[in-house]
């Protein structure tokens, strides 16, 4: 079962829509009838479906494609695990989905415990009298569009990842996941205002940090 997770949470298809996956409840509900019968068809039926939609998840979190798949496997581990408890108040999709990221949390406070650095040193600087250190400059509408572009999606990734995990963790959260504020606070364990301050916080950072990057696109 373990090398069939991870051998389906490797490959790179496209994570399905909401709509197209797991839209049907009576036969998600089938289908967990079914594992909890002991099916293990069902079992692997269950990560054919949601595999490359929590492995799509995982990427946006974790480094690498390995550690990505790992997450993946650990998150259907865990929710074969707590079935028991998966009383249907949401949908599968939506279960699983907060699984994976709850994972991927994990490894990232991992992670971070070895090399944590300081937001401060990323945010915009101030002089005396309350101003800008050094002019901000508004960026172009076609400036933000290119931002969106693909081969501009690593970069901005890689500045994301300069971020302090705290930081980190909110900003993929709440601008790349979609979750709402209280959403956010709850996989967190912090409270709302929290959330919102580090937000705001993490989203100076990195403005700051893609700033040559979008000076040099700029010039070209």
């Amino acid at each position: 079962m373990i090398d069939h997770i991870r051998n389906t949470a490797s490959c790179t298809v496209e994570p399905p829509s909401p709509e197209d996956s797991g839209a049907n409840g009576s036969d998600d509900a089938r289908l967990l009838d079914r594992i909890r019968d002991g099916d293990e068809s069902a079992c692997e039926a269950l990560v054919r479906q949601y595999a490359g939609r929590m492995l799509a998840v995982a990427r946006r979190f974790l480094r690498t494609e390995e550690d990505s798949a790992d997450a993946v496997q650990d998150a259907f581990l865990s929710a074969f695990r707590s079935l028991d408890g998966f009383a249907g108040n949401a949908a599968l999709g939506t279960w699983l989905h907060r699984i994976v990221v709850n994972v991927c949390l994990m490894r990232l406070r991992a992670q971070s415990r070895s090399r944590e650095v300081r937001i401060d040193d990323m945010l915009p600087t101030f002089d005396e009298t309350g101003h800008h250190s050094r002019p901000v400059r508004p960026w172009e509408d076609q400036t933000l569009a290119r931002l969106t572009q693909a081969e501009t999606r690593a970069q901005v990734r890689a500045c994301i990842e300069r971020l302090p995990s705290p930081y980190r963790q909110v900003l993929l959260l709440r601008d790349i996941e979609e979750l709402d504020t209280e959403q956010t606070a709850a996989h967190l364990g912090i409270n709302s205002r929290a959330v919102k301050t580090r937000l705001h916080r993490a989203r100076q950072a990195l403005r700051t940090l893609l700033e040559p990057f979008v000076l040099c696109q700029e010039m070209q």
